[in-house]
C-alpha cells in the first residue's frame, strides 16, 4: 500500500464472507497502546499529513459541511457544497436565503429537510451570540442545531488542533477490528481511543483511521492484501 488512498497493484482476491470482530478476550490496556502505537506509525508513514476530505475555505464552511454530512459521503457534500462555497457563504448568507431558498440548494443532500433547518437556525444563532464566528469550545459548540459529540470534535480538532478523536463509522469499525475497543456506541468507543492513543498523535488520528476505513478496511469488502496492517490485526484470518 503506497499510500492510505491509493492500495498497491497486488491482485485483489475474490471477497469472501468473514467475521472481522477480534476472536476470544478483550485486549489489555498495555496491548491496546501498542497495538494503537504500532497502527498509528504505520499510517503516519503512509500519509505524513492526512487531510479532512471534506472542501471548504472558511471555517463556517467546514462546521456546515460537517453538519451536511451526517449519514452521507464526503463527495456528496462536496459535490453540492462546493460551487457555492467558492461563491462566497457565510451565516449571513444563509439568513438571507432563508430556510426554503437553502433546501433547495441542498436538496440532493440526504435528510435535507432536517439539515437546511439547523443550518438556518445555527446561522442566526453563530450571528446573534457569536459575532458569526464558530464558537471554540466544546459546550458552545454543541448547543448549536444539528452538532453533537461527533461534529464538535471535528471541529475542535480540524479548525482548532485540539486533540479530540472524533468516531464516525469508519473510525469505530478500524479501530473495533484492531481491538482497540470493544464498545456498542460512538462515545464509549471514544473514550476508550483516548485511552490508548497518545495524544500526540491527535488530531490527526482521526484522519488516519477514516482513510483506512474509507479505502482499505471497508465495511463489506475489506481489501485486507492490500493493508500493511495484518501482522499486528487481531482480526485478520491466519
Amino acid at each position: 500500500m503506497s499510500s492510505l488512498k491509493s492500495p498497491n497493484s497486488r491482485p485483489r482476491k475474490k471477497a469472501v464472507k468473514r467475521d472481522f470482530r477480534p476472536k476470544g478476550r478483550p485486549f489489555s490496556q498495555a496491548k491496546r497502546r501498542e497495538i494503537a502505537e504500532k497502527t498509528i506509525l504505520r499510517l503516519r508513514d503512509l500519509d505524513p499529513n492526512p487531510k479532512c476530505e471534506l472542501f471548504y475555505k472558511t471555517q463556517f464552511q467546514l462546521l456546515v459541511s460537517v453538519v451536511l454530512s451526517a449519514q452521507t459521503t464526503d463527495k456528496m457534500v462536496n459535490r453540492v457544497m462546493e460551487p457555492i462555497y467558492r461563491e462566497g457563504f457565510t451565516p449571513e448568507t444563509v439568513v438571507s436565503w432563508g430556510q426554503e431558498a437553502l433546501l433547495e440548494k441542498i436538496r440532493t443532500i440526504g435528510l435535507a429537510p432536517t439539515k437546511a433547518k439547523n443550518v438556518f437556525r445555527l446561522s442566526q444563532i453563530l450571528i446573534d451570540q457569536h459575532k458569526s464566528r464558530v464558537p471554540k469550545t466544546k459546550e458552545e459548540l454543541e448547543a448549536l442545531p444539528g452538532v453533537g459529540r461527533k461534529t464538535a470534535n471535528v471541529i475542535l480538532g480540524e479548525l482548532f488542533k485540539h486533540p479530540t478523536l472524533a468516531v464516525d463509522t469508519h473510525v469505530y469499525r478500524v479501530t473495533m477490528r484492531l481491538g482497540l475497543h470493544v464498545e456498542a456506541n460512538a462515545d464509549k468507543c471514544e473514550e476508550q481511543l483516548l485511552k490508548v492513543v497518545n495524544p500526540k498523535y491527535l488530531p490527526a488520528a482521526h484522519h488516519w483511521f477514516i482513510l483506512l476505513g474509507r479505502y482499505t478496511c471497508k465495511a463489506i469488502k475489506p481489501n485486507c492484501d492490500a493493508c500493511q496492517l495484518t501482522d499486528i490485526c487481531p482480526s485478520y484470518p491466519v
